[in-house]
């Protein structure tokens, strides 16, 4: 098996192969591990290296636009998402398989299991992901201004890196008084960011932002584990996780005290537990 390689996910409007970056890391029942925006595969640094010790094969692998990966031009939606999950799943023929969202990586979740049936797959986990409707509409009155995601594709018109600098602080909380994350990690995690197509990261905040998952979350039957974060700013539990408990009434709902956004790393040892348990549940 190898430990790192490419999977070829159709090809762009100009006829270039599109190539996803993936790990693959130990046996047993397979996991795969779907990264937030605007990072890569490698913010799953802590679950790569303790997932495979519990009996489970983990699939972690780059965005289209991240990391890696390639980097077309257009593409950046949530039929796409979906589509490149689906190849990963077909190439590497996984079957039972638990799908593991974080933030953004909520939205292939969704948008996989009801445009391709939830094919391969046995359960679902949303890890402070962004369905059911990030956007406030006329009919999700109490969702996040648009002006909020307009300012977010200003900041990263105007200087990207900088943009993503403190992004990353307001990923875990970081403030002048509260650390719960080291500096070195405030630069892994940009560092992660940085290679990323501009016209990616772009265009996601859109994808994330205005996509409406509620329709497909009716698709999603299959045993569900939702943990979201008491304390995330960048994803806030009100329109996000506590709405998506409602509509997936038969999911397990976990609220982690005082956790960020990026709780994969600042409540690792706490979600891997979680993880483990509830993938290995019979």
């Amino acid at each position: 098996m190898n430990p790192a390689s490419f999977i070829h996910a159709g090809k762009d409007t100009n006829g270039a192969a599109i190539e996803l970056h993936y790990q693959d890391l130990g046996s047993g029942k397979p996991v795969v591990l779907i990264h937030g925006w605007p990072l890569t595969h490698a913010s799953w640094e802590h679950q790569l290296s303790e997932l495979p010790k519990h009996g489970l094969r983990v699939v972690a692998y780059d965005r289209r636009g991240f990391g890696a990966s390639s980097k077309p031009w257009s593409g950046y939606d949530y039929d796409h998402f979906a589509d490149d999950l689906k190849a990963v799943l077909d190439t590497l023929d996984l079957h039972d398989v638990t799908l593991v969202g974080f933030s953004m990586g909520g939205g292939e979740v969704a948008r996989y299991m009801s445009r391709h049936g939830g094919a391969r797959v046995s359960r679902c986990v949303f890890v402070a992901a962004v369905p059911p409707y990030l956007l406030k509409t006329d009919d999700n009155p109490d969702g996040v201004p648009g002006e909020v995601f307009e300012e977010m594709k200003a900041g990263i018109l105007k200087d990207r890196p900088a943009f993503l600098t403190d992004f990353c602080k307001k990923f875990y909380n970081v403030t002048l008084l509260n650390k719960p994350v080291s500096e070195a990690t405030l630069e892994w995690s940009a560092q992660l960011a940085y290679p990323a197509s501009p016209k990616a990261t772009l265009d996601c905040v859109d994808a994330f932002s205005r996509t409406d998952f509620r329709a497909d979350l009716k698709s999603v039957t299959v045993p569900t584990l939702i943990i979201h974060g008491a304390d995330d700013n960048t994803v806030p539990l009100a329109v996000s996780a506590a709405r998506t408990a409602k509509l997936l009434p038969h999911a397990e709902y976990k609220v982690y005290g005082g956790a960020p956004h990026g709780l994969n790393v600042t409540h690792k040892d706490e979600l891997n537990a979680d993880l483990v348990r509830f993938i290995n549940a019979t």
